[in-house]
C-alpha cells in the first residue's frame, strides 16, 4: 500500500507565542516541530506499511526550515519526502495550500492520503477536506482507528458524544485525530538512517494559485488570566451573588 502523508511544521505547542508589529507570529528563536496531528498520521501510515508493505511518502508545503520536521517523519519510518518549497507558505490561505498539495499528490498513484484533521497552530481544519474534494476522493475526518482489508478501509471517527464507524474504498483521504496511533520515539539509529533518505525539493513558488478567499484581519494574544474572586456570606447570599456575576460579568447564563 502506497501512502502519502501531508505534514506541517509548527512552533512547539508548549512554547510562549509572541506577535510582531505586523501581528504575525514570531518564529525566530522558537523550537519548530512536526505538528502533533501530522505525527498521528505518520505513525499510522508507518504501521500500515509494516503490516501490508508498500511505501510512505511525506509531502510538506514549507521552506528549508521545515527539513527538521520532515527528517523526524523519516526517522519514524517514512521512506521518502517531498518538500514543496515556498517562502510565503505561512501567508497562504487554506485554499491556496490545497492547490499546492493536491497538484503534487495527483502526480502519484497513492492508495491512501493521510494528514492531521487540523493543525496545532491555526486549527483551520480545511486542508485535508479540500484535498479530498480536489482529488475527488472520499474523506473520513477525525479518524481514531483504521483497519485495512484489501481495498476496503474500516474507520472509526470521532463525532459529538460518541464515535461512528465508516467503510470506504481506496483511494481515500483519512484525517487523523488524537488516538489514531501513538507516535513512536525514533532511536538514534533511526535518526542517523533518516539523514540518508531522500527529500525531493520542488520549487512551488511559480505554481499558479487561486485568489485567497480568507483574509486575516488581525491577530491578538489572549488576555492574561484574571484572579478568582472569593464570595463571602451566608450560603443563600453567596449563591445569589455567584448567579448574578455569572449573568452580568461572565455572561454564561
Amino acid at each position: 500500500m502506497d501512502i502519502a502523508v501531508c505534514v506541517k511544521q509548527i512552533i512547539d505547542t508548549e512554547a510562549e507565542i509572541e506577535l510582531d508589529e505586523n501581528q504575525q507570529v514570531i518564529t525566530d528563536g522558537q523550537t519548530l516541530i512536526m505538528d502533533p496531528y501530522s505525527e498521528f498520521a505518520v505513525e499510522k501510515a508507518v504501521q500500515l506499511k509494516e503490516e501490508l508493505g508498500g511505501r510512505v511518502v511525506l509531502v510538506c508545503l514549507g521552506d528549508e526550515e521545515c527539513a527538521s520536521a520532515i527528517r523526524h517523519g523519516l526517522a519514524m519510518g517514512a521512506d521518502e519526502a517531498i518538500l514543496l518549497a515556498r517562502d510565503d507558505w505561512r501567508q497562504l490561505d487554506p485554499g491556496q495550500k490545497v492547490a499546492c498539495l493536491s497538484q503534487a499528490l495527483s502526480c502519484g498513484s497513492f492508495d491512501l492520503i493521510m494528514g492531521g484533521w487540523k493543525s496545532g497552530d491555526t486549527a483551520n481544519a480545511q486542508v485535508m477536506a479540500g484535498i479530498a474534494a480536489a482529488l475527488q476522493m472520499p474523506l473520513v475526518n477525525m479518524a481514531t482507528s483504521l483497519e485495512v482489508e484489501g481495498s476496503t478501509l474500516t474507520v472509526t471517527c470521532e463525532v459529538d458524544d460518541g464515535t461512528k464507524v465508516l467503510q470506504v474504498s481506496t483511494p481515500a483521504v483519512i484525517a487523523a485525530q488524537q488516538g489514531l496511533a501513538e507516535p513512536r520515539y525514533p532511536s538514534v539509529r533511526d535518526v542517523m538512517q533518516a539523514r540518508r533518505k531522500k527529500i525531493e525539493t520542488r520549487d512551488a513558488s511559480a505554481h499558479e494559485l487561486p485568489a485567497a478567499k480568507i483574509r486575516t484581519i488581525r491577530m491578538e494574544m489572549k488576555p492574561p488570566r484574571q484572579g478568582g474572586r472569593v464570595l463571602e456570606g451566608e450560603l443563600a447570599e453567596v449563591c445569589a451573588q455567584a448567579a448574578s456575576l455569572l449573568r452580568r460579568e461572565a455572561k454564561v447564563i
